[in-house]
């Protein structure tokens, strides 16, 4: 690793702290959030590129291509063109990356009662926002969503059927916390591009999606001393 897991995510804040400045203050601080969004994201794949040892090679292959189309979504969303749909549908793809990587979950109840419980929150949110989406938005809205859904489900009961692995119990918990964060972020974010005037939302917005990709990150590692 570069440096320890606490001053990598000391750094890591602080680019993403660039980039939620140059956001918030725009003007000619603007090119600020043009380049630390990015570059965020880069090293979050970095981080996984060079986790040791990982959980498994196909963990890792998986969660970095997630991180990619991740990247290609940070860029779609922070363009002033308007490509929201593109946004969409890039981290639609990183989900399914990540779905593979956690695949398959936990046991089929323990994915039942998850995907239930995450499927009923988004309900609520979707209940709430529906009126104000868009009709042509609306069936990639749908399916994004349940995507979402269920990879945050899938690490949720991942984590739940690993607790007693001595070496798999941490990285599954950070993924299952990733999973969570990235369905806060994504909410945080729908309301604010549906419904607008949600205070400071890039700032909201950013953080929990940062911190979203770096718990996912920290799971591609088993702790120190644990080998496959």
């Amino acid at each position: 690793m570069p440096a320890s897991p606490g001053r990598y995510a000391a750094l890591l804040a602080l680019v993403v702290g660039g980039a939620i400045a140059g956001g918030l203050l725009g003007g000619t601080w603007l090119w600020l959030h043009y380049v630390c969004k990015p570059l965020a994201t880069l090293m979050v794949l970095a981080w996984v590129l060079r986790a040791a040892p990982p959980v498994s090679v196909r963990y890792r292959r998986a969660i970095a291509l997630g991180v990619v189309f991740s990247l290609v979504g940070d860029v779609l969303l922070m363009l002033p063109q308007g490509l929201f749909l593109g946004g969409l549908v890039a981290f639609l793809l990183a989900h399914l990356c990540f779905i593979v990587a956690l695949w398959p979950g936990g046991v089929l109840g323990a994915n039942a009662l998850a995907v239930s419980a995450y499927a009923a929150l988004a309900a609520v949110n979707l209940g709430l926002l529906w009126p104000h989406v868009p009709g042509a938005m609306r069936v990639p809205v749908l399916a994004y969503v349940a995507v979402l859904v269920l990879m945050a489900a899938l690490a949720a009961a991942r984590a739940w059927a690993l607790r007693g692995n001595a070496a798999l119990s941490r990285p599954a918990r950070l993924a299952a916390v990733g999973g969570a964060l990235f369905v806060l972020s994504d909410s945080l974010l729908a309301w604010n591009h549906f419904r607008a005037g949600l205070p400071l939302a890039l700032l909201w917005v950013l953080a929990s999606y940062y911190a979203s990709l770096w718990c996912i990150a920290r799971s591609v590692a088993r702790p120190a001393g644990q080998r496959a």
